[in-house]
């Protein structure tokens, strides 16, 4: 039996962009950056799904597909994948990296429909050094994504909409990760907004979040982490390009929580995760679920939809 939808957001707190629907003040509406007027587009609705951490452990697998069937009798366009598709690529030795690779790839195919995906910290191959796998390898890294998924970041147009999927992952020379927006690919974001039309709505993909809370819900750890693997360091430099187009909407992922925060008026929306706390239960209250979002007149509209998984071992937060 599939549990209740859970609606999380409503449109009205979301357009920011047509700023009197927020309800400000005046006062407060000379702080929302003044965009160019909103081009029209047609209504379409998608999926967003995030961290499937897909292994053949704790009934992931069998949890992904159950997932999976259900999204694929959504009245959609297309799914939007948030990344970390696999657990893990980034510590395992190949072997085990390349058949949770397949494992996805088989699963994913009972979408039935268009996937956009993004890149997540767990989809780059054997970045840890305990994976046993040298940077030599064709595969270490981001190549492993690469090879399976295209390009790590690129841009789309559907029914008038802008959509932009950022490679949030940073390799840090110490073989770890951190989240970062390397130069090359902000220089690549300048020009491909610069490019659309005057007003086109956007909609962006990040795993790794630009703008999230998520350090505050719980204690701090005993030891601070050597980088910043929460949300993206040097965010505010892709948040500064945000203020001048009309972005109604930035889907993100990683933290498992779900999660809105509103910056300048755009929605920063964390989709909690399918696997919930690693298929464990819930993570800070988020259970298994994913985002069914509905896009009408400038607005993004989610609603956090569960899918039934019940963990063979529970651990909630």
């Amino acid at each position: 039996m599939l549990l209740p939808r859970r609606r999380f957001l409503r449109s009205a707190a979301l357009t920011g962009l047509a700023a009197g629907t927020l309800g400000l003040s005046d006062r407060a509406l000379a702080l929302v950056p003044q965009r160019p007027a909103l081009l029209p587009h047609e209504d379409f609705s998608f999926i967003f799904l995030t961290d499937t951490h897909i292994q053949p452990e704790l009934d992931a697998a069998k949890g992904c597909m159950a997932c999976f069937r259900q999204a694929r009798t959504a009245n959609v366009d297309f799914t939007l994948q948030g990344g970390d598709h696999v657990f893990d690529a980034l510590g395992v030795p190949k072997s085990r990296a390349l058949s949770l690779m397949d494992l996805y790839k088989q699963t994913a195919d009972t979408l039935g429909h268009q996937v956009y995906n993004t890149m997540g910290n767990h989809d780059i191959m054997g970045v840890y050094t305990k994976s046993g796998i040298e940077p030599t390898d064709p595969l270490y890294g981001k190549k492993y994504y690469i090879d399976n998924f295209g390009a790590p970041y690129y841009a789309f147009d559907h029914k008038g909409v802008h959509f932009v999927v950022l490679d949030s992952i940073g390799i840090t020379s110490d073989r770890s990760y951190e989240g970062y927006i390397d130069p090359a690919q902000i220089a690549w974001l300048s020009r491909d907004l610069a490019a659309i039309p005057t007003g086109t709505p956007v909609i962006v993909s990040t795993h790794i979040p630009l703008v999230t809370a998520v350090e505050d819900y719980a204690p701090p750890p005993g030891k601070p982490p050597a980088h910043q693997g929460m949300r993206v360091r040097n965010a505010w430099q892709v948040l500064d390009l945000f203020d001048h187009y009309n972005v109604i909407g930035v889907f993100q992922g990683h933290t498992h929580v779900l999660e809105t925060v509103t910056w300048h008026g755009v929605p920063y929306i964390t989709g909690g995760a399918v696997s919930g706390n690693w298929w464990h239960g819930t993570r800070l209250g988020t259970p298994e679920g994913y985002l069914t979002v509905r896009v009408e007149k400038g607005r993004v509209i989610p609603d956090y939809v569960t899918y039934g998984f019940k963990t063979i071992d529970p651990k909630n937060t």
